[in-house]
């Protein structure tokens, strides 16, 4: 049986007390007998003869002398014989009798019952109290068992003080504005049954992780008042058979005794990928979880005010059965948040934290592309353990510009001390990165330039677009592969020879010229097409095989055209390199001096700006 810590010390505890009980009542009982003297019949007379007792109390066959200096002594006489007979047979005169006083007590009390019944009372309460103790586990861990197949849904009452509302999520207004439907329907259903519509069964969130999908499931259960229950998917699954379905049943069983409700499963896709394709048969313990949660969402109990909501960032792996009308009806994707959604994000994280007047949330949000909600949110929460630890008040707009950096790359590694040859070749090659991300016109512009080891990185450069971007053009895409390369090309220029510093832009490189062949359908001698099908086994959860839908020769057409990507794409950053030598040159020494260059620094040393997307002033550059 295992026990686990609590149980343990309760245990321990349990047996101290009992313990200091039973010696309590022991030193209570036997007080009185170590503050009273024992002595014999003899030592009694001779005291009487010499007058120095003041008072005899008779107590049974215990007799209880108090001596006039009033000192206490006790002894013991036989069980019939009277005191005065006792005396006389001792020779004791009767004018020896009428000095002290004489009281008669009769045998009860605690005393009385304790020395009758505690010696053997104590073992059958020992024994009692272990077998008592033994049956109490025992019927614990059938409760534990029976208990197994009950759900561990977490239940959020309606008046929680923690009860999150629409007002406390930033951003994603067509989201909120779909769900607000939901909220209508758990406050107002009769509004929409007169009318004969049918409140939607389950409402699935769609979305990159740290989108807000939790919180948004949250925000409907705030607004619509009703209770909440929370569960993961992965808490339905055990290693034996039937737990799952057992729990999905008590979940919906304690969700419809608290109609209208919510209930929310956080990754869904845990119990809800597609059957029939896992390594371990059709008929596994996942399996059955699903086929009750189908069940439960769209079988004979149709008129069920409980509304499900899921989220998942794997929607391509759900079964077809859970997505079909009568389960989940309404699907919402959360974006990413654009530069507004960033902005209000921020301004939300923003509200019990104290700020400098200088902090510009704007700014922030225009340097904080591709960043999720949670990833804001960690950024403030690195900016103000920064001012923190630099023993500030407030949180400046130095502190968020260093947080983003270091939840984009890693926190600096001042103790990764480079050798000055390292060194140089670093600024070398974030140079090189920089400037022909500054020059060529479809790069995105540079803000800062480092050869301060951050995460894996010797150095970085941080180049961010001007605007959020949802499509993409070709001419985009050769640029960045340009940049990407240039740092290589950099230092081949200066040094005759590369270094390993490159490899993570290679591979970058390499996998963003496949795409452009295989995916996007931008290759100028293959036809527009994919190419290539990933074949996913669900069982694993990851890709694992790709199937060729094409032949050979396509294929060595594919590696040809990938290969071309990436030569024009080094040679137009080692021409644009050659053309700015001197550009180049001032960006290494003030790196090897300051070690950062901020954007206004690094305009004032290469010069004027880039025209976008103008093919004439490419060509001049080149």
């Amino acid at each position: 049986m295992n026990f686990n810590k609590y149980s343990l010390l309760k245990n321990i505890l349990l047996f101290i007390g009992v313990f200091l009980f039973i010696a309590s009542v022991f030193s209570l009982y036997n007080i009185s007998g170590r503050e009273e003297e024992k002595v014999d019949i003899q030592k009694m007379v001779e005291e009487i003869n010499a007058e120095k007792i003041q008072k005899i109390v008779i107590e049974g066959n215990v007799l209880r002398l108090t001596l006039i200096d009033g000192v206490k002594q006790k002894l013991q006489k036989e069980g019939n014989e009277p005191l005065s007979a006792l005396l006389k047979n001792y020779g004791v005169k009767e004018d020896k009798l009428q000095k002290f006083a004489v009281e008669v007590k009769a045998e009860g009390g605690i005393g009385f019952w304790l020395s009758s019944f505690l010696p053997f009372l104590i073992p059958f309460l020992l024994i009692g109290g272990f077998i008592w103790y033994m049956m109490k586990q025992a019927q614990g861990a059938n409760m534990r068992a029976m208990g197994f197949g009950q759900s561990s849904a977490r239940q959020i009452k309606p008046n929680a003080k923690d009860k999150v509302t629409f007002h406390d999520v930033a951003g994603e207004a067509e989201a909120k504005e779909e769900l607000r439907e939901i909220v209508e329907f758990l406050k107002h259903p009769k509004k929409f049954i007169s009318l004969g519509a049918k409140i939607p069964k389950g409402v699935l969130l769609m979305g990159a992780p740290g989108t807000g999908k939790t919180l948004l499931a949250r925000a409907v259960a705030g607004e619509a008042e009703v209770p909440f229950f929370t569960i993961s998917g992965s808490e339905f699954v055990e290693m034996f058979v039937g737990v799952g379905a057992s729990r999905v049943r008590d979940l919906f069983k304690r969700a419809k005794k608290s109609a209208p409700c919510i209930v929310f499963i956080d990754e869904i896709d845990a119990v809800g990928r597609q059957r029939g394709a896992g390594l371990g048969g059709s008929h596994d313990e996942r399996e059955q979880t699903l086929n009750q949660i189908l069940v439960e969402m769209d079988g004979f109990d149709p008129n069920t005010n409980v509304i499900v909501m899921a989220a998942t960032n794997r929607p391509d792996v759900l079964d077809p059965a859970l997505l079909r009308p009568g389960r989940f009806d309404r699907r919402v994707i959360l974006d990413l948040p654009d530069i507004n959604d960033r902005e209000a994000i921020l301004v939300v994280h923003s509200k019990k934290k104290p700020l400098e007047r200088d902090v510009n949330l704007r700014k922030i949000g225009e340097r904080t592309p591709g960043f999720s909600g949670a990833d804001l949110a960690n950024l403030f929460n690195e900016a103000a353990i920064l001012a923190a630890r630099r023993n500030k008040k407030k949180i400046s707009q130095e502190e968020l510009i260093e947080s983003i950096e270091k939840v984009m790359l890693g926190p600096e590694r001042k103790s990764h001390v480079l050798s000055d040859e390292e060194k140089k070749t670093t600024a070398v090659h974030e140079a090189g990165h920089a400037l022909v991300s500054h020059l060529l016109p479809n790069a995105d512009p540079v803000h800062k330039v480092s050869i301060i080891s951050r995460g894996r990185a010797a150095g970085y450069t941080l180049n961010l677009p001007e605007r959020d971007e949802y499509l993409h053009r070709r001419s985009k895409f050769i640029d960045d592969l340009a940049v990407l390369l240039a740092g290589q090309a950099a230092e081949k220029i200066e040094f005759g020879e590369v270094t390993t510093g490159a490899s993570n832009d290679l591979k970058r490189a390499t996998e963003i010229a496949r795409a452009l062949i295989t995916q996007y359908g931008m290759s100028e001698k293959l036809a527009p097409r994919v190419y290539g099908d990933k074949d996913e086994l669900i069982f694993l959860g990851r890709d694992i095989r790709e199937q060729r839908n094409y032949s050979e020769k396509v294929a060595e057409e594919i590696d040809g055209e990938i290969d071309c990507l990436v030569r024009e794409a080094s040679s137009t950053a080692e021409k644009v390199i050659k053309g700015n030598k001197e550009k180049l040159d001032r960006l290494v020494a003030v790196l090897l001096k300051d070690e950062t260059i901020e954007q206004e620094r690094f305009v004032e040393i290469v010069g004027c700006a880039k025209v976008r997307r103008n093919s004439e002033v490419k060509r001049d550059i080149l």
